[in-house]
């Protein structure tokens, strides 16, 4: 899906198509993750990523982005340092940070990177 300049979409109606979480990526349950972009702006990707109950680790990119639904937090493993995420959160991940995301309300995320 892309859509031109002028025309606004529904971040919490897109169409994601979600995919298991490969295996030796899962750290609990059976989450599944999916993402469609929605557009570029200049070099960044703008998108709408979502994740299903569950916990995986992860290595970032830069991004930045909102919860528009759901419930997780995000574990560093450099520092254990824990982010709580929920709808209206706006948080910031660096290229090559791993992480652990535990999901307890699949979650959806609007992002840029």
């Amino acid at each position: 899906m892309t859509i031109p300049g002028d025309v606004a979409v529904a971040a919490g109606a897109v169409e994601i198509i979600l995919e298991p979480v490969a295996l030796e990526q899962v750290l609990g349950g059976a989450p599944s993750t999916g993402f469609t972009t929605i557009t570029t702006l200049g070099d960044l990707e703008v998108g709408v990523w979502e994740m299903t109950v569950g916990s995986m680790r992860d290595v970032e990119t830069d991004e930045v982005f909102v919860v528009i639904a759901g419930r997780a937090t995000v574990t560093f493993d450099a520092d254990d340092r824990v982010m709580d995420l929920s709808a209206g959160s706006v948080a910031r991940l660096s290229d090559g940070e791993r992480t652990v995301w535990t999901v307890t309300e699949t979650i959806r995320k609007v992002y840029l990177a």
